[in-house]
């Protein structure tokens, strides 16, 4: 998946925007005001100092999924910048499947709308 599916897959998720508060190298997804993604060239928008400019994807992950994630893809690491407990940063370097990465992208964005308000929840999930 390039950063282009990626953010296209993103913002078609119900309630999302997408705005940069860190600056312009860095996207901040949000559903209703809570961030559930990030997308930037390597390590927050600065590549990786060697000059790789791979996709950088940090996406809310259950704990115990976190883990397992890290230990089948190398592209999967604890979020960079984030809570190395409730966070993965995907490397968009092409090892992963698409649908596996939009399955990781889905459950980031369950996860943030499950701990929302029961309206809230019911006035996106009518959309998914």
């Amino acid at each position: 998946m390039d950063e282009l599916t990626a953010k296209s897959y993103i913002l078609n998720k119900p309630h999302t925007t997408e705005s940069f508060p860190f600056g312009e190298g860095v996207a901040v997804y949000k559903v209703k005001g809570k961030m559930f993604a990030t997308l930037a060239i390597g390590k927050m928008g600065n590549g990786d100092g060697k000059g790789q400019q791979d996709w950088w994807m940090n996406l809310k992950c259950d704990p115990q999924e976190a883990i397992m994630l890290r230990d089948i893809f190398s592209a999967v690491i604890p979020g960079y910048h984030m809570s190395k407990v409730h966070w993965n940063t995907v490397i968009l370097d092409g090892s992963i499947p698409q649908g596996e990465i939009e399955r990781m992208i889905d459950n980031s964005f369950m996860l943030v709308v499950s701990k929302m308000t029961k309206k809230d929840q019911a006035s996106i999930l009518v959309h998914v």
